[in-house]
């Protein structure tokens, strides 16, 4: 007999609903998230199977799915994580119990109904967490730069934006608010927690090196101009598998990076990006854009770089980089599929190409 397990899954508990043969009543249960309860529920996995039972699991993606998934998965048993954006029969239900979507989600698993997500690798969710600590950081740093800034101003003292940049600044800063006394005292442990902060934020950045040091994808990424280590082991951490995308269009759409579209009888409507998919990745695409647009020398005689400057006069620059954007998104999704650098001479003018290809061919041969 086949037996369809539907589990909503949170924090502190989670309820299950067994689902036996077609059309007849299965049962809840309630577990919550200890030790002990995993134990129970898998148990009873471990029963069904033994009586040669198909057994399946469902779950919804949450924050803790991925320790689900690997718990259950150890006793044998297929666990199926759900597309919540693409399954709105739970999250947009008028009747919302946990008892309710435990049995939707068990009865549409019967039926193979189920929209599937795909969990990143293991490598892909360590350099992920490392990346996220680091930016939690970096705001951080910004957010008492901000402070120190208002305070100073305050005082009457106008600062630059790069005057808290370097330990050597900040001596400066704290130099001059000596004359201040007790105001001046009330700035220095802001100053001393942005040098902790960033002590910490390069220390972060010394396990990314080693972490992704012979990282093939990464290497690859850091051939773009524009691309630094942090941006190109974010891509790395958030493509994961570039072979799950069968072309540039759905990486594109991966990233959040194409607009909406609304077609219908003889009108056609297109709106702003869909901003789906990790928000990450696409961040880190506009930040190699940028990159790229201040390396002109490099970057100057680029295509990519023409077309980002027509369409500046045209729609303005934000509107620019993020087309740029999902032009790049593209190069990305060819390198890594054919596990080649970045090629400066095909970015350039296919007439130039031409000229320089006739050159060479009238050359003497060595």
């Amino acid at each position: 007999m086949r037996v369809s397990v539907g589990v909503d899954l949170h924090k502190g508990q989670f309820t299950v609903y067994w689902r036996g043969q077609e059309g007849a009543s299965g049962r809840f249960e309630r577990y919550r998230t200890t030790e002990l309860e995993y134990q129970c529920f898998e148990g009873k996995l471990k029963k069904l199977m033994d009586k040669d039972h198909e057994v399946r699991v469902a779950v919804e993606s949450t924050g803790n799915t991925r320790y689900f998934k690997r718990r259950v998965e150890a006793v044998g048993v297929p666990v199926v994580v759900i597309n919540t954006m693409k399954f709105k029969v739970v999250t947009e239900s008028v009747k919302k119990t946990d008892r309710r979507d435990a049995a939707t989600i068990a009865e549409f698993l019967e039926k193979d109904m189920l929209p599937e997500a795909r969990l990143c690798s293991t490598e892909s969710e360590e350099l992920r967490r490392v990346l996220k600590t680091r930016s939690v950081l970096v705001r951080s740093v910004v957010a008492v730069k901000n402070q120190v800034h208002g305070f100073l101003l305050s005082l009457g003292i106008e600062t630059k934006k790069g005057s808290l940049q370097s330990q050597k600044g900040r001596r400066r800063v704290l130099a001059v608010l000596a004359e201040h006394g007790l105001a001046g005292q009330a700035v220095e442990p802001l100053l001393e927690t942005i040098d902790r902060l960033e002590t910490e934020v390069k220390k972060l950045e010394r396990i990314l090196e080693q972490k992704v040091r012979q990282d093939r994808v990464v290497e690859l990424l850091k051939t773009i101009p524009g691309a630094g280590i942090i941006t190109a082991s974010t891509i790395r951490a958030y493509v994961d598998d570039i072979g799950r995308f069968l072309n540039y269009k759905q990486f594109s759409a991966y990233a959040g990076l194409v607009p909406w579209v609304q077609n219908s009888n003889n009108t056609e409507r297109y709106g702003s990006i869909t901003k789906r998919g990790p928000c990450e990745l696409r961040t880190a695409l506009v930040q190699v854009v940028l990159g790229m647009v201040r390396n002109k020398r490099t970057t100057g005689s680029y295509r990519i770089m023409g077309r980002y400057a027509a369409m500046k006069r045209e729609k303005g620059s934000g509107k620019a980089i993020i087309a740029t954007a999902r032009k790049l998104s593209k190069i990305v999704w060819y390198m890594l599929r054919k596990d080649a650098p970045f090629d400066p001479q095909r970015m350039t003018d296919p007439g130039l190409r031409k000229i320089a290809r006739e050159m060479q061919a009238a050359l003497p041969a060595a």
